[in-house]
């Protein structure tokens, strides 16, 4: 049930939110809430694999 769930935020989540390596964002000039965004895409991609 929990990957599940989480598969379907990883659907929204690819919709919704940009992409920064296609725009070619250097993560060590993002800004927090861009760094936010990182972070989240992150923990929601981990957790929709296991």
């Amino acid at each position: 049930m929990k990957k599940r769930f989480f598969k379907a935020i990883a659907k929204v989540n690819k919709v919704i939110l940009p992409s920064f390596t296609k725009k070619g964002l250097d993560i060590a000039k993002a800004n927090k809430l861009q760094l936010a965004i990182i972070g989240w895409r992150a923990f929601v991609t981990k957790n929709s694999l296991n």
